[in-house]
């Protein structure tokens, strides 16, 4: 082999004894290029929507000042003011019926009677006996003024017309009870009897309900009695007729139930029109506190993330993340007490999909109310 090719061969294997030395080195430093290439490509990727990226189109509201109220609702039950079943206090068969079912009596109108018949002739009897009864009285008083009889005779002739009168009373007093009598203003409702039944104290002939005012009663937990109290405003609505009506707390019961820790409370409505009866159920609206000049936003705007309530605000084509404290709040807006100022614009919708500077469009501004 000549000279010049045994050199070539030499050099060549020289190089591939270096090659294969250092072949682990070269590929562990472009596995590392690799890497560090795709991290630099994924980065951008985990960093949500800041930087850049398709905006997110959003609606937007300009925060102002606001009146929010805090109101409880509650369902209760409408009362009558008064409610009586009708029924004799003596027994007997009765005779006349003098009401008409459905009818509007008043307070002393007579509304039936049984027979009195017996009680009328004691009393005719005895009043027939009483003019002869005080002449007597008369003579004897004018004697004993003379000393013509002893005051022990006189005393028993007195006794005598007092008793008698005493009687009369006593069979007035009888008479009444056979009187059937509206004990107040009301509307009476369906007769139970009739002329000639045998009546009893146990015998119902009709109810009779006052419902003008009426009553509203609910209930309430141990968490709002310190909001209750007599004169407490109140509205309410009824079943089938959506007028709000305005009431008031007359009455709150002095304790606690034991086993639901709930509290009875009634009030007062005048019903003057008669328009709605008791029975009804009542959706009632308390006020509980009204703040004047508040920040208020709606609940969809805000989220609760890791423990924080956040919203986020339109800032110069971007979304920016704001933390805020809560107050107040009511069906569907958040009282807003630090994190917003007046002024702010505030992105309603989105809230879910936002990140912090992700570019975002306006696409419409809605009114800024609190419900």
């Amino acid at each position: 082999m000549k000279k010049g090719n045994k050199i070539g061969v030499f050099i060549a294997i020289g190089l591939l004894v270096l090659g294969m030395a250092f072949f682990p080195s070269i590929k562990r430093m472009f596995s590392s290029d690799g890497q560090g290439q795709g991290a630099a490509v994924a980065a951008p990727a985990r960093g949500g929507g800041g930087g850049g990226g398709q905006a997110l189109t959003v609606n937007a509201t300009i925060l102002t000042p606001q009146v929010m109220t805090e109101t409880f609702r509650i369902t209760g039950v409408l009362l009558p003011d008064e409610e009586v079943d009708l029924t004799f206090e003596t027994s007997g068969r009765i005779t006349d019926i003098y009401f008409r079912e459905g009818t509007r009596v008043r307070r002393g109108d007579l509304l039936a009677r049984v027979n009195d018949a017996p009680l009328q002739a004691e009393l005719r009897r005895l009043q027939a006996q009483l003019p002869l009864a005080q002449d007597r009285v008369l003579r004897q008083q004018a004697l004993l003024e003379r000393d013509a009889i002893s005051l022990e005779t006189y005393q028993a002739i007195s006794t005598q017309l007092a008793t008698l009168q005493a009687d009369i009373e006593l069979v007035t007093a009888r008479l009444r009870q056979t009187e059937l009598r509206a004990p107040f203003d009301g509307y009476i409702g369906l007769r139970q009897v009739s002329e000639g039944a045998f009546a009893s104290p146990q015998l119902v002939l009709a109810r009779l309900t006052k419902i003008s005012p009426l009553k509203i009663e609910f209930s309430l937990s141990e968490n709002f009695i310190n909001y209750i109290r007599p004169g407490t405003p109140l509205t309410f609505t009824v079943e089938s007729d959506l007028e709000r009506r305005d009431a008031a707390v007359y009455a709150v019961e002095s304790r606690l139930d034991r086993q639901t820790f709930s509290v009875f409370a009634r009030a007062l409505y005048a019903n003057s029109a008669g328009r709605i009866r008791p029975g009804q159920s009542a959706t009632i609206s308390i006020q509980l506190d009204q703040v004047e000049e508040a920040i208020a936003i709606p609940t969809i705007a805000s989220i609760r993330e890791m423990g924080r309530r956040i919203v986020y605000v339109y800032n110069n084509g971007r979304a920016r993340e704001v933390e805020i404290l809560t107050g107040m709040s009511t069906a569907g807006s958040l009282q807003v007490v630090d994190g917003l100022s007046i002024g702010d614009t505030l992105l309603t919708t989105g809230a879910m999909q936002l990140r912090p500077n992700m570019p975002v469009t306006i696409s419409a501004f809605v009114p800024n109310t609190a419900d």
